[in-house]
């Protein structure tokens, strides 16, 4: 690569789109090494249900910031922040590219733009989570479309946990949640490479991964987490797929029941995502497949592409 090269390359884009494969192909051609920007990847033993890739497909690409967590210690995207860029700057020191990749926006964007998270006041937390364990997400996510109708639409109904640190947020600062996500301000020199994969074909592709997930035994892979504490995860036990799972374990509903809720699920977060990063004037949208985009994207990158 030549010495303008971006210090930075991010992958993003919707689940299922393809992320993780041209990661790895431009680590691959780039001297670059992977680091994960998927929420989920972080937990250790959440393999199958987030899609992780296994040894083999790494094709021998370093990969960074996955199975970091235990499933029941909470995300914070700050200490995501944190443990990014000294991946990142451990990279650059090594002469390496790092090649972000994920489809988390937020921990994407805290990784690459001056993004700074207000702190906690425990008091105001305690006191929003047990509305949240009393009431359900329904009331707060309502109190929360009253005051920053902005960050309502980008959290999940379901999300009682996002939902409480935005309202914690709100209360602690006096703004809303959204206005502290300031304006796009580069730490690094970064392209973003977005994933273009039209709707329709998006979701065929998560139907059949969540076929694939069950196939390949997600549901034992959960049982499994269960007896780690997963269902006392606050972040983990949220998981699109690990939620449904543990609702069919709990006697909630069926086997089918939980694997259909899970492809209607991701089809809703998959198109969350894809609103989030087409906000983003700085993504780079790619609508080939297989080699071609991976030759797009080099050719994007200002890298010459040899037969």
């Amino acid at each position: 690569m030549n010495n303008d090269a971006p210090r930075v390359i991010a992958v993003v884009g919707p689940t299922a789109a393809g992320k993780s494969d041209l990661g790895v192909a431009l680590a691959q051609a780039l001297n670059g090494e992977v680091v994960n920007a998927d929420s989920m990847q972080l937990y250790r033993g959440m393999d199958i249900g987030t899609a992780k890739l296994t040894t083999e497909e790494r094709q021998g690409v370093p990969h960074h910031l996955l199975d970091i967590w235990d499933v029941t210690e909470a995300a914070s995207v700050a200490e995501y922040q944190r443990l990014a860029r000294v991946e990142i700057d451990r990279l650059h020191a090594a002469g390496r590219i790092p090649v972000l990749v994920g489809g988390s926006g937020l921990y994407v964007r805290a990784a690459i733009d001056a993004l700074e998270f207000p702190g906690t006041d425990p008091d105001v937390r305690a006191r929003l989570e047990a509305e949240l364990a009393a009431d359900g997400t329904g009331p707060l996510h309502a109190r929360l479309a009253a005051v920053d109708p902005g960050a309502a639409r980008a959290i999940l109904p379901s999300n009682g946990r996002r939902i409480v640190r935005a309202l914690e947020v709100v209360e602690i600062t006096g703004r809303p949640f959204t206005a502290n996500l300031p304006g796009h301000d580069p730490v690094y020199d970064t392209v973003q490479i977005g994933v273009d994969v039209p709707r329709p074909e998006l979701d065929e592709r998560i139907t059949l991964r969540v076929d694939r997930m069950w196939d390949a035994g997600l549901v034992g892979e959960v049982e499994a987490l269960e007896k780690t504490g997963l269902r006392d995860g606050r972040t983990a036990s949220r998981a699109l797929g690990y939620q449904q799972v543990l609702a069919a374990l709990a006697g909630e509903c069926t086997d089918a029941e939980a694997r259909a809720e899970t492809v209607r699920a991701t089809k809703r977060f998959a198109r969350r995502q894809d609103s989030w990063f087409r906000r983003d004037q700085r993504v780079h949208w790619l609508t080939a497949r297989g080699t071609e985009l991976t030759e797009q994207a080099l050719v994007l990158l200002g890298h010459a592409v040899t037969a």
